[in-house]
């Protein structure tokens, strides 16, 4: 690739990807209807996902503000708390408890990755830029604003997750929440071209978190406030570069000390389409199972095998899971799990619990389940193959699938049927089946926060669309905080 020499050029012109996500989310308009139709379905299962996470000590120990006592009046407010924040620290707490259960939407490509993460960083400035509006007599944003970020980030976050996979240089995918996250807000905030320009190339340049929270012995809880961070960054730096702050317009270019020659070897980003809302269209709804997305329709086999396996366990000679590359190379993990992550982020423990439970719920990923002795006998049973037509099709544009396939073999050389299954409930092919479940998700978990009364106004501000799209964010927002 050629460089532009930045010893000598004193104003280059900005690298192309910078420019692109700024001209796209300060200009580009969303026209379609199936992608804030999908939004708004995002947004309730998002809050879903955070309202789910309050219930955990150690989700709740993170919130508030960084030094106790240290409110902002008139700040953004963290929905199913009492907690009003700066900007900043509001988006950190929204995205840890968006985040916290692993339970948000997902996105797959070259890099996998959660693009709700973005809800906290965009919902917080909505939040407070509109309490500020208010306060001064100008207009604050509505509902409709918020879901037209969520669109952007999406998409942001999404397509440059298709081509260009960061693990493979040892970073973590919030890298992309981060900027993804930077973009959005300093749109929202009413940057300029070149502010957006500035904060997205600032973004780049923090680099990114290591991986190594996410594996082996070192994985531990900061896979959970991961995204927090990374969206309340990218707040951060939104708001200095709104107060003037330069950026640098070679931040991934620059040869020696840019992004590209520091990480990827002097490979530069691959970008095979534009912006526009695909990603928001294709979203992939975690809704079924609170297990990783690659293995969730082996769960959903495991499940349909489980009656005529279940009195059977003990005379199971081997099991046979067929699934993607990634699925393979991500979670068919051996050896014994020290934590609920390990667990639910395993395929050959999801099949074994949809195999003698007939289900996969959170508490069946806990030390008095994953202590059940049939578990490791059924995982140390089991091959893990990858079918190279499911992994065409987990890549292909059009389908995006997520596909496993899964049958039992006895010691008294019978067998089950095979069972294939190629997308999961949450997948936009099966929206039919998959919104009554993610409605449900959200009645529930919004029934754990609110008391029946407030319940029931939440619910009913999503039954009207068009009325939620015209809301004002801060009237939104109060009817989602508990006093």
């Amino acid at each position: 690739m050629s460089h532009v020499d930045s010893k000598s050029a004193s104003h280059p012109d900005a690298d192309k990807v910078l420019v692109d996500i700024a001209d796209y989310v300060a200009g580009y308009r969303i026209d379609s209807k199936l992608a804030y139709d999908t939004a708004r379905y995002c947004l309730m299962d998002t809050l879903a996902c955070g309202f789910q996470a309050l219930s955990d000590p150690a989700c709740a120990t993170l919130l508030g503000p960084v030094v106790p006592g240290a409110t902002m009046a008139g700040g953004a407010r963290v929905p199913g708390t009492s907690y009003e924040l700066d900007p900043v620290r509001a988006a950190f707490n929204i995205g840890t408890m968006v985040r916290w259960l692993d339970l948000n939407d997902i996105w797959l490509g070259s890099e996998m990755g959660h693009p709700s993460d973005n809800l906290g960083g965009i919902l917080a400035v909505a939040d407070y830029f509109s309490r500020k509006a208010v306060a001064e007599g100008t207009s604050p944003m509505t509902v409709r604003d918020v879901l037209t970020g969520l669109i952007k980030a999406h998409e942001i976050q999404g397509v440059t997750a298709l081509e260009n996979g960061v693990k493979r240089i040892g970073l973590d995918h919030v890298i992309l929440v981060r900027v993804a996250s930077t973009a959005v807000t300093a749109a929202m905030l009413g940057g300029t071209r070149e502010q957006i320009i500035n904060a997205v190339s600032n973004a780049w340049i923090d680099g990114g978190s290591l991986r190594i929270y996410r594996h082996a012995a070192d994985a531990g809880s900061r896979h959970r406030w991961a995204a927090g961070d990374a969206t309340s960054r990218g707040v951060w730096h939104a708001l200095n570069a709104l107060r003037g702050e330069m950026g640098s317009p070679l931040a991934l270019s620059a040869p020696e000390w840019g992004f590209y020659d520091v990480l990827c070897k002097g490979q530069p980003f691959v970008y095979r389409r534009g912006f526009g809302s695909y990603v928001m269209e294709n979203a992939l709804f975690k809704i079924s199972f609170p297990g990783e997305i690659h293995g969730q329709t082996a769960v959903e086999c495991a499940i349909q095998l489980h009656p005529s396996v279940r009195k059977r366990l003990h005379d199971v000679r081997k099991i046979v899971i067929e699934t993607q590359e990634a699925g393979r190379r991500i979670i068919d993990r051996t050896g014994t799990p020290g934590t609920p992550a390990d667990c639910d982020h395993c395929i050959r423990y999801m099949t074994a619990a949809g195999l003698i439970f007939g289900r996969l719920r959170g508490e069946d990923c806990k030390d008095e389940f994953a202590s059940d002795p049939r578990i490791d006998a059924l995982r140390e049973r089991m091959e893990v193959q990858e079918n190279p037509a499911f992994t065409q099709e987990y890549y292909a544009a059009d389908k995006r699938h997520v596909g496993n396939a899964l049958q039992v073999f006895f010691k008294d050389g019978s067998k089950t049927d095979r069972v294939q299954v190629d997308f999961p409930v949450g997948h936009h092919k099966r929206r039919v089946e998959g919104i009554p479940a993610l409605l449900a998700k959200f009645e529930t978990a919004v029934a754990e926060v609110f008391t029946a009364d407030q319940s029931g106004k939440v619910i009913a501000m999503f039954a009207d669309p068009a009325r939620l799209d015209a809301m004002p964010v801060n009237e939104f927002v109060a009817r989602l905080t508990r006093n």
